[in-house]
């Protein structure tokens, strides 16, 4: 694996930030997944970041896009308070279109309220114009 590479971000940082159920608070757990993942993305510059917000079931369409968009503002906010640069980021909340896992249960639903930090080398459509 290539220092630098998304390969070493997902395995020696992590891309996921999981969420309490209703909630867009920064546990003190993803605060430190937070730390890590700035402090590797100050050291490798030429990444793009798009954090991507998703939501579970309970709580209705228009609610969970909202929530997972509040969670996604929240980590990329938390990245930029770690000294990465906002220019190189932005956020888009999916809402419960694209769930982890498909599931009744409470526990396996919680996969699903989560940011995802993800690595681009270009901006793609849902990044607000430059």
């Amino acid at each position: 694996m290539k220092p630098g590479s998304e390969e070493d971000f997902m395995l020696n940082v992590g891309r996921r930030i999981y969420f309490d159920k209703g909630s867009a608070q920064i546990s003190e757990e993803a605060q430190m997944t937070i730390v890590r993942q700035a402090d590797w993305l100050k050291d490798n510059k030429k990444w793009l970041v798009k954090v991507q917000g998703h939501a579970d079931e309970p709580g209705g369409e228009a609610a969970n896009k909202a929530l997972s968009t509040r969670r996604a503002d929240a980590v990329m906010n938390a990245l930029a308070a770690q000294g990465v640069d906002r220019r190189r980021m932005w956020a888009k909340g999916y809402g419960i279109e694209r769930p982890v896992t498909d599931c009744d249960d409470i526990t396996c639903q919680s996969q699903n309220r989560r940011v995802v930090v993800n690595l681009r080398e270009e901006f793609d459509e849902s990044a607000p114009q430059r």
